[in-house]
């Protein structure tokens, strides 16, 4: 059953239906992955069709012929028969709110009251690839660490489960003469000689559990919450989130929405420390004060967001200066990535190479006093 399906069922059996989570399994998970609906896609494919001159659910309806994928083509029937019935493409999105997030929703609903769908889905369209394109970014600079760490963790464990224990039998003889450190390391090689089966399972299992519990939304807070506490990578992450939250706002802003309606729809990019002091920028912007005023005594600006913002409100056009400063962050965001691969990424071959040149080390390391007490 999805999320349609399900709110339905509770709304027939008389329930007010807030939000619906999936079921958190491995086997939902994969599912969710391979269905998600591509808004970004369809957001294209209806702005090419709108200014093609065709109505609104006109264009639905062939957006719906040429779908091969049954869920997508389920939402976009169900979202065709809303339309039929009169209704607004806003309320028709909001009956899928599972699939469309607020802040589409939000930008179709403010684009009905100036009748500028075909505008509002340029501008989405536009922040959507923005967005896309630094987590891109983010990304690739990601790939190159993950694969050291993965090819050093597979050349360890070679080592560990298949080197070590054949040398083990070498040295069980000598198991007196050894340093302690090799002698660690011959105890690890008869462990996994008489339990390799259950010792690489164990492994295994602890690897998927990982892997498992690092994809729970709990799990990934606390990290998030431990990154933002630290000095520099923490710094980085507020101006990474500043930089979505401007754009966000200057999207919407730019869409014809209210300044404090904007503020309260990406409040939800934020950080929950962060989105607490916007309660109190947006309770201080409508008791009527500064906009960078309130933004900056409540800690989200930077100090080039604070002169844009005055400057914003000097000349009257918020919505591009919070783009400025969007385009700004992502710039800075993008360099200090490009500066902390280029340091972390010597550090980590280091730490791999030290490791695995410590095994080795001492592995051979009875053979070179052999080869000392024979010269």
């Amino acid at each position: 059953m999805d999320e349609t399906g399900a709110r339905d069922q509770a709304t027939d059996m008389g329930y007010s239906v807030l939000t619906i989570q999936p079921r958190a399994d491995f086997v939902s998970f994969w599912r969710r992955e391979n269905k998600r609906f591509p808004v970004l896609l369809f957001s294209q494919e209806l702005l090419v069709l709108l200014n093609a001159g065709l109505p609104l659910v006109v264009a639905i309806e062939t957006l719906m012929e040429k779908e091969s994928q049954s869920n997508v083509r389920t939402t976009l029937e169900r979202i065709a028969d809303t339309l039929r019935q009169g209704r607004t493409l806003s309320a028709a999105l909001e009956q899928h709110s599972g699939t469309f997030s607020a802040l589409y929703i939000a930008t179709v609903r403010a684009s009905e009251r100036t009748s500028d769908l075909g505008p509002a889905l340029v501008r989405y369209v536009a922040y959507q690839n923005q967005i896309d394109a630094l987590r891109k970014r983010l990304v690739n600079a990601s790939i190159y660490p993950a694969l050291l760490i993965f090819a050093g963790g597979i050349v360890s464990l070679f080592l560990l489960l298949y080197v070590v224990p054949r040398f083990g039998k070498v040295y069980e003889d000598r198991s007196a003469e050894l340093p302690w450190a090799s002698k660690l390391l011959l105890y690890w090689g008869q462990a996994v000689e008489g339990h390799a089966l259950p010792i690489t399972g164990a492994l295994l299992a602890l690897g998927i559990a990982l892997w498992y519990v690092l994809r729970l939304p709990e799990v990934r807070a606390n990290l998030e919450s431990l990154l933002w506490r630290l000095p520099v990578i923490g710094e980085q992450m507020k101006v990474y989130q500043l930089a979505r939250f401007y754009r966000t706002i200057g999207m919407l802003l730019r869409g014809g929405m209210p300044l404090v309606a904007a503020l309260n729809m990406g409040a939800t990019l934020l950080h929950p420390v962060m989105r607490k002091r916007l309660v109190n920028a947006s309770l201080a912007i409508s008791e009527g004060r500064p906009v960078s005023d309130s933004m900056n005594d409540n800690g989200l600006t930077t100090p080039v967001a604070l002169r844009l913002l005055s400057v914003g409100e000097q000349s009257g056009n918020m919505g591009e200066m919070m783009d400025s400063i969007a385009l700004f962050h992502d710039e800075e965001i993008s360099r200090w990535v490009d500066w902390f691969t280029r340091l972390f990424e010597p550090i980590l071959m280091g730490i791999i190479g030290v490791l695995i040149g410590g095994i080795v080390i001492l592995m051979y390391m009875p053979i070179f006093e052999l080869a000392g007490s024979l010269q």
